[in-house]
């Protein structure tokens, strides 16, 4: 049985090269709420003072880094491995897009970590015999190379949209407005019309109203729009007053 955090994928960066990298794919991880980095043999070492700038504050505020010296060490604990390329290496495994990846990463039981090579050349073949499926991006095949981290980038953000989205874009808990509270709006908005002289000629009167209601139903009021709404019809009505004492 896995533990909550190994529920999500490990971010694996084999044998990277710069700091500013590993910041950077710290920060975007973060972003889309994984936290395990792991660091295969990394060139400059670890801690890399290179790294904190790019990071953001990631590393000080969630994603974890664990270093280690051969990629077995580093999946020791691992039991689903997704190795990303844009190149055919001539193995039979499945290959996969960014969705598949994540539904199958998000299996209950499944403890995942997904494969990235270093900047200079990306994974080994054998870093890529070791894993289960390929993950490759849907990329121009005239210009395949992405930078680390934003490779890191596409697989994270593909990880959170397929839980939703984040709850500050969930939907408002401010009450509709009722069919009366609309009514007396559109009578409002309709009284304040007719007295600017908009319904002409008078025989389309009951055609325009009703063209009105309908394109203002369509937004699906809440209550305090339609007394934000009443409000702007208020104070228009009244500076239409003000302007005409001033002419007067």
């Amino acid at each position: 049985m896995t533990t909550p955090f190994q529920s999500m994928p490990a971010i694996v960066l084999v044998a990277p090269q710069l700091g500013e990298n590993i910041g950077s794919a710290a920060r975007v991880m973060l972003n889309f709420g994984l936290t395990d980095l792991r660091l295969v043999a990394p060139r400059d070492g670890w801690p890399n003072p290179a790294a904190d700038a790019l990071s953001a504050g990631a590393l000080e505020n969630g994603v974890i880094v664990q270093t280690f010296s051969s990629l077995a060490e580093a999946l020791e604990d691992r039991t689903h491995v997704v190795a990303t390329t844009a190149r055919a290496r001539g193995m039979q495994k499945p290959v996969m897009g960014p969705a598949d990846t994540t539904n199958a990463l998000r299996t209950p039981g499944i403890a995942g970590a997904v494969l990235f090579g270093g900047e200079k050349s990306g994974l080994s073949n054998e870093d890529v015999a070791v894993a289960d499926t390929i993950l490759t991006y849907p990329v121009n095949p005239a210009f395949s190379s992405l930078n680390l981290a934003q490779a890191v980038g596409v697989f994270s953000a593909a990880w959170q949209a397929n839980a939703g989205l984040p709850a500050v874009f969930e939907a408002s808990n401010e009450p509709p407005a009722s069919r009366a509270d609309l009514i007396r709006m559109f009578e409002h908005f309709e009284t304040e019309l007719e007295r600017a002289g908009f319904f002409y000629p008078p025989e389309k009167t009951p055609l325009m109203r009703n063209n009105l209601r309908n394109a203002l139903v369509r937004a699906n009021w809440t209550e305090q729009e339609v007394r934000t709404f009443r409000g702007a019809i208020k104070a228009l009505a009244l500076g239409r007053g003000a302007a005409r004492i001033t002419r007067d």
